[in-house]
């Protein structure tokens, strides 16, 4: 019997943790970690940790000096550790060894590389700051196949161009051509698997030491091959020496060395029907051609952390359950979480946007013991992963990976390629976005849109990638940086995108017919649009979800009131909303309301989990967010408390019907003061974001004053007579309703009225009356108190604390702080000074483009208009802020 202890330590803050150990025949380790108010800061390791045999990266090795190839930019790029400070990059389109180096890694510029240490921090967009190596180069490639079926090299990309024919980010080979097939864990290091028309290759990379000096060793294993191979290993200094060596006994000189007229070093395989194996080495004064060593396979990770949960004691019908991270752990190694699935039997797999894969156990009941084991890592910036027939698929920059133990240690061993027939560049902002799993097996991805130094072929789309993963189909475009939802049951795909240029609120799309959805490069010629434009589902005011994340529908959840709806996760104000399906119409519509705001991180992605059928929810921030930590999982648990959300929201032509679960009471539903509604329109144009319009043309919002309010005869249902009913692009209906059982009901609803049924009051369960559409006077607004407090309350709903600092930093920010703005002078982007008096900083807020400050006038964020949007004592109330802010 394993003898557990347990004791208990206090902390500073009043905290108590459970540290339990098991002994050591189980030889598993368990390392305690706190739930806290807030991520604290830890000493975290490397972001390449010393014992990682690889890792995955963006490579530009273009700048490389007059005796290297200039044009050696590899997008998809796996980063070899081969030790003794040997580093090597093997480009997985176009199966070459793009780059071999003497020296400490690449340059932690990247996205998830930079903000590791420094949360907040932003690779700079487009191509310009990319990961470059450290240290002397030793080899390089020029932009061609490193294998080729061929008695002749041919140093020319093969592959079809982009719409900017200088983008090297093409995609890869014809699978016909050469594929990349897996990274394998063995007893003689990593191995790369890849094919070259149908021939399988093995290769493996390490390092020796020669008389002190450091070489790299590989190894290869080619398959029967009945054509010439030709291996363009590149461009090697004069210093170095190069040796290979076949393993056979034949005569025969089955692999013979040359140099190309371009001067790279190439290898010849002649056809033969059996294996052939050979090494080569490269280094300084080379004597022989070692052989690799073999290792023992070991787990890289035993360890096991725990931590707890801490359930909400909220009255709601739907509270937040927030579960401490594995922060705490032997490897230092930090942990943002970005998206997560589940397994049959409840346990879960989660990942960080660092490439880490986490097995998670514990996820039901009273969360006091979740275990945590790393099961992989190496991923390129990944924000989604699926579990499809219990495997593991994973979306990063490289393409989707499926994760396999196949020694059953706990830990991957081999990584396979699903599919990477679609295109990737090196740009900082083509994210691969977001994975869902559609029901026929499909997967259907989403990448990033916004381009700063090219054009690439698929930026922006949305993909379906076929079940065996051999087929990629298109199904949408002009996406700026969407984040997707698939209905398990149905296969509906839908989609949010981010605010900014063409994108002038935060859209939620249904995604189909390879429709057009508005987003267009600013590289490219302003508004010419390549098809009509499809409108969305609904928009969603930007002060209300700032930053949409993914979708999730609650299929087999038990989830009460919630069961099968459609959820969507707003990232900048951590947020759930209800997305209320209105399919009275001959046109599909939705409303969205709020469900809890109860996170104390940015949610991203979300699933059910299928032995409690509770919503669990993670994410992490790099973008702004008013979230206090940096990543977080939690559950939203449905208590079994009434749920006050309503059922439907439905604009008609006399008003907008509303009906609950719960019963109302008489006196506050039929009064039409406890309703509020407005309307306004948007344009979409090349400018960030959008004014809001009236619709007669004019800047601001319409006050749609109701006339009449009714309950049905059952109690749960409203109609709230409003009259010029029409379709806008939004609208709000605002109620502060009263329950029979005494709750609360406030809340508001935001939708995009395309169509406008006809109310039947006898149908809806009201009787036959006729609507009264009489125009009433409109309540006199409270006068918005221009105070400090007030303009900070103000910069929150509107999400300017994402974009400007209050304690002078500029990092992460996108804007110029406002510490210390007030009275200074500010230099423009066109060489020309103000001072930042009131009237500046009001025509800043109303007309953001008509100045802005230099060093902000690169950046693919932008700043929308607020003229319309806020009224002039929200203005008033936000320059008191500004100015109160030394």
């Amino acid at each position: 019997m394993v003898k557990i202890t347990k004791s208990l330590i206090l902390l500073g803050l009043g905290t108590f943790i459970e540290l339990t150990a098991a002994s050591a025949e189980k030889r598993v380790n368990i390392v305690p970690a706190v739930l806290e108010p807030t991520q604290r800061l830890y000493e975290w390791g490397d972001f390449v940790e010393p014992n990682s045999p690889y890792f995955s990266s963006v490579l530009d090795a273009r700048k490389l000096g007059a005796a290297w190839p200039s044009n050696n930019l590899t997008p998809r790029g796996i980063i070899l550790n081969l030790g003794n400070k040997l580093w090597a990059c093997f480009d997985l389109d176009l199966l070459r060894i793009a780059a071999v180096w003497e020296g400490t890694g690449v340059t932690p510029v990247s996205m998830a590389q930079g903000s590791y240490h420094v949360p907040g921090f932003k690779a700079p967009e487009g191509q310009a700051t990319l990961p470059q190596i450290i240290g002397t180069p030793w080899l390089a490639n020029g932009i061609y196949p490193g294998w080729q079926m061929a008695t002749e090299p041919a140093l020319a990309d093969p592959r079809s161009p982009c719409p900017d024919p200088g983008e090297v980010g093409r995609g890869p080979l014809a699978p016909e051509v050469g594929h990349f097939q897996a990274l394998r864990q063995t007893a003689e290091g990593l191995c790369l698997e890849y094919a070259i028309g149908e021939t399988a290759i093995q290769q493996w990379f390490t390092s020796a030491l020669e008389n002190g000096s450091p070489r790299l060793v590989s190894k290869l294993i080619v398959q029967p091959h009945s054509k010439n191979l030709i291996l363009v290993l590149g461009k090697l200094p004069a210093q170095l020496d190069f040796r290979v060596e076949t393993d056979s006994d034949t005569d025969k000189p089955l692999v013979s060395q040359f140099s190309t007229p371009e001067g790279m070093l190439a290898l010849r395989l002649r056809p033969d029907n059996a294996a052939l194996q050979f090494r080569f080495a490269l280094g300084k004064q080379l004597i022989d051609v070692p052989p690799i060593s073999k290792l023992p396979l070991n787990k890289r990770w035993p360890e096991t952390v725990v931590t707890k949960g801490a359930l909400s004691r909220a009255p709601n019908a739907f509270v937040v359950d927030n579960i401490a991270l594995p922060l705490d752990n032997p490897w230092r190694r930090n942990v943002r979480l970005a998206d997560l699935a589940f397994f049959k039997d409840g346990r879960a797999a989660a990942m960080t946007f660092d490439g880490d894969i986490w097995l998670i156990s514990g996820l039901k009941g009273d969360l006091q013991e979740v275990r945590w084991r790393r099961f992989a890592s190496g991923l390129h910036e990944p924000l989604s992963l699926c579990i499809r027939n219990e495997e593991i698929f994973v979306f990063d920059r490289n393409g989707v990976w499926r994760l396999r133990d196949t020694d059953g240690d706990g830990e991957a061993d081999v990584q396979e390629l699903f599919c990477n027939q679609f295109a990737q560049t090196a740009e900082t902002r083509e994210f691969a976005t977001s994975m869902k799993l559609a029901p026929d097996g499909s997967f259907v991805i989403c990448k990033g849109g916004q381009e700063g130094s090219t054009t690439g072929k698929q930026n922006g789309m949305v993909l379906r990638i076929s079940p065996d993963g051999r087929s990629v189909t298109e199904l949408a475009y002009g996406l700026r940086q969407a984040f997707l939802g698939i209905n398990p049951k149905t296969g509906l795909i839908t989609a949010s995108d981010q605010q900014g240029h063409y994108v002038p609120a935060t859209p939620l799309h249904i995604i189909r017919n390879d429709q057009f959805y508005g987003f267009i490069s600013q590289l490219l010629p302003k508004e010419k649009y390549p098809a009509p434009i499809a409108d969305p589902l609904t928009w969603i005011p930007h002060p209300i979800n700032a930053s949409g994340a993914s979708q999730v529908w609650l299929t087999d959840a038990r989830m009460g009131p919630l069961d099968d709806q459609l959820i969507h996760l707003g990232y900048y104000r951590p947020e759930l909303f209800l997305v209320l399906l209105n399919e009275r119409a001959r046109r599909l519509q939705a409303s969205v309301v709020s469900v809890t705001r109860d996170f104390e991180f940015a949610p991203l992605n979300g699933a059910v989990n299928p032995t409690d059928g509770q919503l669990y929810v993670t994410g992490f921030q790099i973008w702004g967010t008013t979230a206090k930590q940096i990543s977080g999982l939690a559950r939203v648990r449905f208590t079994g408390a009434p749920c006050l959300l309503p059922r439907e929201v439905v604009p008609m032509d006399k008003g907008i019907f509303l009906k609950f679960d719960v019963s109302l009471e008489r006196s506050s539903a039929t009064d039409p003061a406890n309703f509020s509604a407005e309307r306004w329109n948007y344009k979409r144009t090349a400018n960030y974001g959008s004014p809001h319009f009236k619709t007669n043309g004019s800047k601001g919002q319409d006050n749609m004053t109701p006339s009449s309010a009714y309950l049905s005869k059952d109690g749960k249902s409203v109609f709230v007579g409003i009259p010029g009913m029409q379709p806008v692009m939004q609208m709000r209906l605002g109620w502060a309703l009263k329950a029979t059982g005494g709750q609360s009901l406030e809340q508001n609803a935001y939708f995009t009225p395309y169509e406008l049924t006809r109310f039947d009051p006898a149908v809806e369960g009201f009787g036959s009356f006729t609507v009264d559409l009489t125009p009433r006077a409109a309540a006199s607004q409270a006068a918005i108190p221009q105070t400090t407090e007030e303009g900070k309350k103000v910069a929150e709903l509107m999400g300017c604390v994402a974009c400007h600092s209050a304690d002078g930093s500029t990092l992460g920010k996108v804007g110029p702080s406002w510490k210390g703005l007030f009275g200074r002078e500010r230099k423009f982007s066109d060489g020309t000074k103000a001072i930042a008096d009131e009237l500046y900083i009001r025509q800043s807020i109303r007309e953001p483009q008509a100045k802005i400050v230099a060093g902000f006038d690169k950046s693919d964020t932008g700043m929308p208009s607020y003229e319309g949007v806020l009224s002039d004592g929200q203005i008033g109330a936000l320059l008191e802020y500004i100015k109160s802010i030394k």
